[in-house]
């Protein structure tokens, strides 16, 4: 059975994995279809906001209008390119974890891997809601307020009038919201599949913890048990080294979109209607953050964790050979498994501090230059 099934479910929607059910030819060639008018919808739309920025915005209020919102389509339209790009990757960093040696095989084994993939579920579940639900209070706060002034719910420049014609700009209008719902997905998909799979290599050192308590001096047990190591610290390798400019950029768009949105609160003494669609949005970006930072922490501290709980085995009884393998694991599991974002940022609570203190910062400056 697959592993993540919703987030392959969120991945099929918005056109980066093709479902087992489009076996033929035909339903092959519809899906690939499908994809190019994603990638198209995603694309087009971050063109329009660039090109506007380029050739219409010409003071500060006008730039930080856009600035945010084109930032969070680079991040939907990289996402889409990097899921597209590495389809094989995540099929064979998926399939593996059915395979021996990380499939389980005993009763305890099943019960830790159905636990991991409950709170996968349910961690993906709560995510996908509170994105969409802001890309909802996003679409109902622009139809009651830019809509009826006969704008659009962002700034583009267009090769067209659309306000030539009602039918044009609806349909233009229309454009823009579909194309925040898919890019909202992309980056449900995206994040949710790398979440997912941290959450995996923890599931997998628990399982590993499970197999050692287990060894007593069985010399072929052991020897799987430092196999199975070896394949884990293989598998984080490659996550963190297929993903690592995606995290990199998540994180930097993320902290940027967070001080734009701050920046628009403040020009307005007074709540209005578009505080609640800036707070909804400002909450998805500090999450999205905060849950690579979360995984790639929890990921640090169980491997951290396998070098005691190797030390509080009954060691003592077991021959030489049992020690040296046992030894060969603990000096492996001396450095933590630790992901980074382009080598330099470590995935750690400690880093999403330090983003939290950037953000406070910038906030500050924005109040000093503003009031």
């Amino acid at each position: 059975m697959r592993v993540l099934q919703l987030t392959f479910k969120i991945l099929t929607i918005v056109g980066c994995w093709r479902p087992q059910s489009c076996s033929s030819f035909y339903l092959s060639i519809i899906y690939d279809i499908y994809t190019v008018f994603m990638i198209i919808l995603l694309y087009t739309f971050l063109v329009s906001q660039f090109l506007d920025i380029i050739w219409n915005v010409d003071n500060a209020e006008d730039f930080t209008e856009n600035f945010y919102a084109t930032l969070a389509s680079v991040v939907s339209c990289s996402k889409m390119f990097s899921l597209l790009v590495n389809r094989k990757n995540i099929n064979m960093l998926t399939n593996v974890l059915v395979e021996r040696p990380y499939k389980p095989s005993e009763m305890d084994e099943m019960r830790i891997r159905y636990k991991f993939d409950r709170h996968i579920y349910t961690n993906t579940l709560c995510y996908t809601i509170l994105v969409e639900t802001t890309c909802a209070c996003i679409t109902v706060t622009s139809l009651f307020t830019v809509f009826k002034k006969g704008n659009l719910t962002y700034r583009a420049w267009l090769p067209y009038d659309y306000y030539s014609s009602t039918i044009v700009f609806c349909l233009t209008y229309i454009h823009q919201l579909i194309s925040l719902t898919a890019g909202s997905l992309v980056n449900v998909a995206c994040d949710s599949l790398i979440c997912g799979l941290l959450a995996h290599i923890c599931c997998q050192i628990e399982i590993l913890e499970c197999r050692l308590s287990k060894v007593s001096n069985n010399h072929e047990t052991l020897r799987d048990c430092v196999r199975h190591h070896n394949s884990i610290l293989e598998f984080a390798f490659k996550l963190n080294n297929k993903f690592r400019m995606t995290i990199a950029m998540q994180f930097v768009v993320s902290t940027l979109v967070v001080c734009s949105n701050l920046y628009q609160m403040t020009k307005s003494t007074d709540i209005n209607a578009s505080y609640l669609p800036l707070l909804l949005y400002m909450s998805c970006m500090l999450t999205q953050i905060f849950i690579y930072c979360w995984y790639g922490n929890e990921v640090k501290l169980k491997s951290t964790q396998l070098l005691t709980n190797i030390f509080a085995m009954d060691w003592v009884t077991m021959d030489r050979s049992l020690k040296r393998n046992l030894l060969l694991i603990m000096n492996r599991a001396v450095v933590p498994i630790e992901f980074t974002s382009a080598y330099v940022l470590s995935m750690n609570l400690d880093s999403f501090v330090g983003v939290s203190k950037i953000i406070i910062y910038n906030l500050q400056i924005i109040f000093i230059i503003y009031y």
